[in-house]
This record gives structure tokens, sequence and C-alpha cells, in this order.
């Protein structure tokens, strides 16, 4: 089989990038695969190729709908028409349709709550799915950055699929957490593809501030200083909207992303980042999983980051292009305070678990009334079907401990006096072999090869940076 003809004659490309052929060729040898890849090594054309070369369906499940949208679209434009998504903003008449001609789909996407559903779930039982895609694997793993609950559902749907062949394919996992996966998806004997994370044309850049108010001020001077297209990464959805609101003050086409707003929103900010119609977007993290703007040059953080892992998936969106791209660590003192609220923040207390396990009702009257959020009734929801309360409020403090070590890398991270690019690389097992021209901060970074300066700054805008710092203060 010429795999780089099947290629060439369905996406036009002459050659694989590196890890994509040897993923294929197990696939479609029929082994099971856990597949390790950056950000910007096009994970995709993992199961996209084999589509083409194997009976029935490919089933990918994702855990945003931002990325299940964005690799729908993506398919689309590349002249793909069997592909389909199955998510809760569908309405009642596209599900409908979607479902009825299921079997007509070379491509079907889908997130982890609809797929274990009674109705879908007996649909997809009646296809030959020839594939299982569990894209974003490490969501999978409670060691995770981005552990999803609902991810762990993937393996309840397995033996009614008829056990398909399956695919992890994530951009950052430890071996911890690789293992994880491999357990969570019952894959005995997989075929594990791990390419060196290092990204070379992405430079580490970490700077140190006495206060809160010193790091707007660079912040707010760089970004009308510079053109982007990049993005700011903010603790807090509050403080994305700050960020957002100030720079726009300025002139600066901005706009602000987080979790919280509507899907709609959301897909409309990411569109028009996408077109060159937004310079700058000041997102939580939950920009960042599908986020495939090949000319995103800059990655600033302007709160701490709460793991390694989850530091180089959003570093990870700069430079998809091969450009070089810079990304910026800001640290003022008493970040360490945020740092350690954000770190717990989106696991539940043991309150909340007493309080699920001991409702008789609708555990969702709970999130109305104030008294469990709702991140945390997924969680307790998951382990409450597997676990008592005493065993979930154990699951749960390991998970706090795990956190609480992730941090400690970062803190390590913000002090570090030797080669950042080594230290990460560090943090997932493997070696720096060879040091690009401009590494990091702390070795060798030559600042002019990243900034594009623009050609005309307001001054009357810049006079007035002071009143709206102190609006925005404290930090």
């Amino acid at each position: 089989m010429n795999l780089e003809k099947t290629l060439f004659d369905t996406y036009g490309f002459t050659s694989f990038r590196p890890g994509q052929k040897e993923v294929i060729e197990k696939i479609l040898g029929g082994q099971d695969v856990i597949a390790l890849l950056p950000t910007g090594m096009g994970k995709s054309m993992c199961y996209q190729l084999p589509a083409h070369l194997m009976e029935g369906s490919v089933l990918v499940v994702s855990p945003l709908l931002s990325l299940m949208q964005d690799q729908v679209a993506q398919l689309k434009k590349m002249g793909e028409k069997s592909v389909a998504a199955i998510n809760s903003f569908l309405d009642p008449a596209e599900r409908s349709n979607i479902l009825h001609n299921l079997n007509t789909y070379r491509f079907i996407f889908i997130s982890p709550e609809m797929l274990v559903q009674p109705y879908i779930k007996n649909k997809l039982m009646g296809l030959n799915i020839s594939l299982l895609v569990a894209d974003e694997a490490h969501c999978i793993s409670q060691w995770g950055f981005d552990f999803r609950p609902d991810y762990l559902r993937i393996a309840e749907i397995m033996p009614a699929l008829g056990h398909p062949r399956v695919l992890a394919l994530t951009a950052t996992a430890t071996a911890k957490v690789t293992e994880e996966i491999k357990q969570y998806l019952k894959l005995s004997e997989p075929f594990i593809y791990t390419h060196p994370m290092d990204r070379k044309n992405i430079a580490y850049d970490i700077k140190k501030f006495e206060n809160g108010k010193e790091k707007l001020e660079w912040l707010s001077t760089f970004v009308a200083a510079n053109k982007g297209p990049g993005i700011i990464y903010a603790g807090t959805r509050k403080k994305s909207q700050e960020l957002s609101n100030l720079l726009s003050l300025s002139g600066i086409r901005t706009a602000f992303y987080h979790g919280g707003m509507e899907h709609q929103d959301r897909i409309f900010v990411q569109q028009q980042f996408q077109n060159g119609e937004l310079e700058w977007v000041c997102s939580t993290n939950a920009f960042g999983m599908g986020v495939h703007i090949p000319d995103i040059g800059h990655v600033i953080h302007f709160q701490v980051p709460t793991s390694i892992e989850g530091y180089v998936q959003e570093v990870g969106r700069a430079g998809r292009n091969g450009d070089p791209a810079l990304a910026t660590l800001l640290y003022a003192a008493g970040d360490e305070d945020l740092l350690a609220n954000l770190v717990l923040d989106d696991l539940p207390t043991n309150h909340e678990i007493r309080e699920v396990y001991q409702n008789e009702g609708d555990p969702a009257q709970l999130v109305d009334q104030g008294i469990v959020r709702e991140t945390s009734l997924r969680v307790i929801s998951y382990w409450k079907n597997h676990l008592s309360e005493q065993d979930t409020i154990i699951q749960i403090a390991q998970q706090k401990n795990e956190k609480i070590k992730q941090s400690a890398k970062i803190r390590k991270l913000i002090n570090l006096e030797s080669c950042v690019r080594e230290y990460v690389l560090e943090c997932f097992d493997q070696q720096l072999h060879i040091k690009p021209e401009n590494c990091c901060i702390n070795d060798h970074l030559n600042f002019a090869d990243f900034l594009t300066h623009r050609e005309t700054v307001d001054i009357q805008v810049l006079d007035t940076w002071e009143s709206r710092l102190n609006a925005i203060l404290p930090c």
C-alpha cells in the first residue's frame, strides 16, 4: 500500500509529518495506538487518512464543542462532505436528520456526554465503527491537567461498538498519564508513539515584577507597541474580561474568551481571530484545545498557569506555521496566592461530596441552590457510580495532592536560573539534544527576532493608562 500516494491523492500533501506514517501503519495493521504528538504536528491526519482506507466510520470523541466544530470545519474545508457532529447544541431537526443518516458519514464527532445516551448509543451500535478516536486523550487521566470525568465514559461504550481499534491522541502527557490512558481505555498492548515535544521555533521568556500594577503596565505597553496575532492567558474569567476591556480602550482589536460565555459567542470570537479581525484574545485556558491558527506569534501568560502540562498546551498555540514565536510568562509578587486558589478550585470540596451523596432527589437542584458547583457535580456524579462516599473523598484528596505537586513545578519554573527549555522537557521525561539559537531568557534570546512593531502608536491613548490601571487594580 502506497500511503504517500493516498496522502497526495486525498489531501494534496506530498509527505507525512514525523510520526504520522508510523501511527497510520499501526492502525491499518489492526493495532491500538497511543500517540503523543506536539501541537502543530498534524494529529488529525492520523485518523483522517485511515478513514479512506478502512470500511465503516471513524468515531471521534472530542472534549470541547469548540474543538469539535473546528475539526468539522477543517474537514469540510478540505472537501470532506461525509462528516457530522453530535452534540448538545444541535436543534431537534438537525439531530434527527444526522441520526437518521448516521451510516452515511465517514467521520462522526461526538461529545462524551452524548456518547452514552441510550438513544445515541443504540444508533451507534448499528454502525460499523472501524476506529474510535479519543482526541485530547490526557482528559481521560485523573492525573492529567485537564481531567474530564465524562471522558471516562469512552470505555463504557466500547463493548457496544464491538471493540473497534482505538487511537488516543494528545500533545501533552507524562508517563503516568499515558499509563492511565492505557488503563481506562482497556488497551492491552497498544503501540505508543512519543515524539519529542520540543518546538524549537518557540522561545521562552519569564518576566518578574514587583506588583500587579507594573505587570499590567508592561502588558499594555507591549501590546500597544507590537502587532499580533497573540493570546493573553488569564487565570480567571473576570481577569480575561478586564484585560480585554482595558486593551480595547487603546484601540487594540481584542476580545475576551472563557467557558462562561454562550457557545455561539465563543465561536464568534474564534472565527474573528481566525479571520484576522482580532489581534489579541484575552482568555482563560478554555481557549486552548482546538485553536488551529497558524500565525500566532505571541502567547502571554498574564497570570501563572497551574501546571507544566497546561502551560505547554497553551504555549503550543504559537508558531504552528514554523515561524519564530515567543512565549512570555509574567509573574508579580503575590501571584502564589492566586496559584494556590486556582489549583484546587475545580475540584469538589468534602462538603460538596457529602451533599451529593446524601441528596435523595435531583442532584441538579443542588447546583440551582448554590450548594454545589456544576463542575463539582460532574466529578462527584461519576465517582458516585463507582465508589462509596468515603472512597470518593479519598480519591479527590489524591487528585488535590497531585495538583499541588503540579503547581510546585510551576513555582520552580518561575525561579529557574538554568535553561527553561531543558526544564520543561525534563518534566515530561525528555531530554534536550540541540538548543535552538533563540532558546530562553536564561540562555539566549534575541527579542528582535519575535517582535513586529506597529508603524504608529496613539500617544494620546497611552497617556491615559495611569487612570485605567487605577480603575482595574488591584489585580
